[in-house]
């Protein structure tokens, strides 16, 4: 099963939060990872993403705008927990496999939960993407690759 978590890109500042669109450079982001994962990304694939504009506008690069097959998990704007969001998917027997958009400290801590089993809010640059994998059956996970906005071509 492949887990994708991809943080919102850059944003601008402003206040309410909840409405902070992605700035020039964040679509910017968006666009690179979007191109990257279009060329790799699982066929099957389910989108729970947070309801916040910037992660709306981020994972819309990769839809195309179309924001029919999402499915906007407030949880991932608020203080859920890592345990609470592998709850939510029905880890490690998720299916289809998963991209999940949302914010930092809560992505970082949910890969850090997978990776090492302790849920501390480990760094996650803005528009990163960590593609994660378990295979059925199991329970360790395993980080296929690491992808940064700002380092792609």
């Amino acid at each position: 099963m492949e887990l994708l978590l991809w943080r919102h890109a850059d944003a601008l500042p402003g206040s309410p939060d909840f409405e902070r669109e992605l700035s020039p450079h964040g679509h910017l982001q968006a666009r690179k990872v979007a191109a990257w994962l279009d060329e790799r990304v699982p066929g099957d694939l389910r989108f729970l993403v947070s309801p916040a504009t910037r992660t709306r506008q981020t994972v819309a690069h990769f839809l195309r705008d179309d924001e029919s097959g999402i499915q906007f998990c407030p949880q991932l704007y608020e203080s859920a927990s890592p345990e609470e969001i592998l709850t939510l998917l029905g880890w490690p027997n998720i299916a289809p496999s998963t991209l999940i958009v949302g914010h930092q400290p809560l992505i970082g801590a949910l890969a850090a939960r997978l990776l090492s089993g302790v849920p501390h809010p480990g760094a996650f640059r803005k528009s990163a993407l960590w593609w994660l994998r378990v295979e059925p059956g199991e329970n360790d996970t395993r980080l296929v690759q690491v992808v940064d906005g700002d380092m792609l071509e």
